[in-house]
């Protein structure tokens, strides 16, 4: 073991956004660190060169030599992993990424746990952002890149910490969502919407989770709930500690009015228990921010900030990267990169990027790669929340195999829906071949949204590259 009580860590599967954070944390906090995964590509592969990792390609039980303190492992890995039977059969010990997070940052800190089917990322970077430029300086773990902090992390050493509550299962040895490691104190709970069909068999089954994450929070904390979600405010009934509600909806203890939006941004009016709170402006669009921002305010609030100080958070807030993100703008055509895989927030996103950029046509390129995105439990309303779009291109499900063929999503169908819907739509198979369909068919005035929560066959450098523009990501939206 390394002097000073310091260990010697390894995460399998570091790879993921939270679990390279985790490892970016654990090394500034003076562990030694190392890591392995499958899929090593941009930006968290660039993230963890960045903070000294090593990263090793692949799965093998040689990774784990010389002999680690604790392994770390993600919850995509399962039995038969060489490094998992390699830590069974060693006896070494191991643990969960939020076990992890909560014996060696949570215990300390006051956790501030913003959760939900939609929106996490964003209300968490808007939060983590607020309370440091309030001079609250928290700890903060989020799912993406907060281009405020340039960072996914931050140890700000100030007395809370915000991090996103995934409701996905821990690890194979613990099927239990993460967010139940995290020992809320205050949180969010945006919406509960049915998602993870891969672990999940209903919309109740979700719920029934989020009912447990809102019993661990004592009497003495807070829960902003989204008023506009119906299971959201179900799974919440039975809470003990101050409950408020957010939402477009007057009705909401925290409401928007007066929504004016434009490609600069957004601005509108808050009320506070029907009282005027005061008139905010972000760089963000889209009504699905707005709730994010509402949110926000509603902890932020109750932590004692003040309605000019969180004014003057959200409006510098610069956003996440990946979430309706500029990649480039060639002859005309703007290209931009959003995450969006879940059929709400397509739709939400492609409903935003008409309303708030006016293009002449919107393309949409969607990847059916999450693990309920390549099922046929969203068929229709996939077919609904890309048909906001004029065009529509999308290639093979990703790692079908993966899915049993008959829960796999209908891709001939899913074009003959579009098309009925008025879009234009075409499978076609690969990247290269979206990218010569929008090469021969996209013109001045359109804007291209990349959708997906993966990699995408490194779609979002090679189509700007093919029509003939510069490739590298700049902040926007």
């Amino acid at each position: 073991m390394p002097k000073n009580g310091f260990l010697r860590i390894h995460l399998a599967g570091i790879c993921g956004t939270g679990m390279a954070s985790l490892a970016a944390m654990l090394k500034e906090a003076g562990h030694e660190v190392s890591g392995s995964d499958e899929g090593v590509y941009p930006p968290m592969s660039d993230f963890l060169a960045g903070h000294g990792i090593p990263v090793r390609r692949g799965y093998d039980a040689r990774n784990l030599e010389p002999g680690p303190d604790l392994v770390i492992i993600g919850n995509a890995l399962s039995r038969g992993n060489p490094e998992i039977e390699h830590v069974l059969d060693r006896r070494i010990p191991y643990t969960s990424f939020p076990a992890a997070l909560q014996r060696f940052f949570l215990l300390r800190k006051t956790p501030v746990v913003v959760a939900g089917t939609h929106g996490k990322t964003t209300t968490s970077s808007m939060l983590a952002w607020g309370m440091h430029s309030a001079g609250l300086h928290p700890d903060f773990l989020i799912g993406g890149i907060a281009e405020n902090f340039r960072s996914s992390y931050g140890l700000g050493g100030g007395g809370h910490f915000v991090v996103e509550g995934d409701e996905y299962d821990s690890a194979f040895f613990d099927k239990g969502p993460k967010f139940l490691h995290y020992l809320p104190y205050l949180a969010v709970i945006g919406n509960v919407e049915y998602d993870h069909a891969d672990i999940y068999p209903d919309l109740e089954s979700i719920q029934l989770q989020f009912r447990r994450l809102v019993h661990l929070i004592p009497e003495r904390g807070f829960l902003a709930v989204g008023g506009e979600s119906p299971a959201a405010l179900e799974a919440c009934a039975g809470s003990l500690c101050a409950r408020e509600t957010f939402g477009i909806d007057p009705g909401c203890d925290w409401s928007a009015g007066a929504i004016e939006m434009g490609e600069e941004g957004s601005s509108f009016d808050v009320a506070y228990r029907g009282e005027r709170f005061g008139r905010f402006r972000m760089r963000a669009v889209g009504r699905y921010n707005i709730r994010n921002a509402l949110a926000a305010m509603a902890v932020l609030h109750r932590l004692g900030v003040s309605a000019r100080e969180i004014g003057q958070g959200l409006e510098s807030f610069a956003g996440v990267r990946r979430r309706l993100q500029l990649r480039a703008e060639v002859g005309g055509i703007r290209i931009y990169e959003d995450f969006a895989h879940h059929p709400t927030a397509v739709r939400e996103t492609l409903e935003t990027v008409r309303a708030a950029f006016r293009p002449e046509r919107v393309w949409a390129v969607y990847e059916p790669r999450s693990a309920t995105s390549r099922r046929n439990v969203f068929q229709r309303e996939i077919a609904d929340a890309l048909a906001v779009a004029d065009c529509v291109a999308f290639p093979d499900l990703f790692r079908p195999e993966r899915v049993p063929e008959g829960e796999r999503l209908d891709l001939d169908r899913l074009v003959s829906d579009l098309r009925s819907r008025g879009a234009a739509a075409w499978n076609l198979g690969t990247v290269d071949g979206i990218i010569g369909k929008i090469g021969a068919e996209a013109r001045p005035g359109d804007l291209v949204v990349l959708l997906s929560n993966g990699g995408f066959g490194g779609i979002y450098e090679k189509l700007p590259a093919a029509l003939g523009g510069k490739t590298e990501a700049t902040p926007g939206g």
